[in-house]
């Protein structure tokens, strides 16, 4: 399986485009490159059964986020508070995403 490059990372405000969460924003909380995923913050979220253990004592039923393929979230631009695409340039010699609406570097 070969490494896939992510358009967004840890730590991005996204929006959700597709999918029972369409239009939900949020944090990513985990990127996958190698499976092309991420995990966003109060988004995907399924109930799982579990068993009593060390981290559940009581067991029962737990909610949790699960990943969504990368292409189905589109980075919000930190400075424009829009949906945006995210183009790449060469600033002070370190390549930086760029919004496709604004221009702004985005870090």
């Amino acid at each position: 399986m070969s490494l896939i490059k992510l358009h967004v990372k840890k730590g991005d405000t996204v929006v959700v485009l597709s999918g029972k969460d369409k239009g939900k924003q949020g944090k990513i909380i985990t990127a996958m490159p190698k499976a092309g995923k991420v995990v966003v913050e109060g988004v995907n979220k399924v109930k799982r059964h579990s068993k009593p253990s060390l981290k559940v004592p009581n067991g029962g039923i737990i909610t949790k986020e699960m990943p969504l393929h990368a292409c189905k979230v589109q980075l919000i631009c930190p400075a424009c508070n829009k949906p945006t695409r995210v183009g790449h340039k060469e600033v002070n010699g370190k390549n930086s995403r760029v919004c496709k609406k604004c221009g702004e570097v985005i870090e």
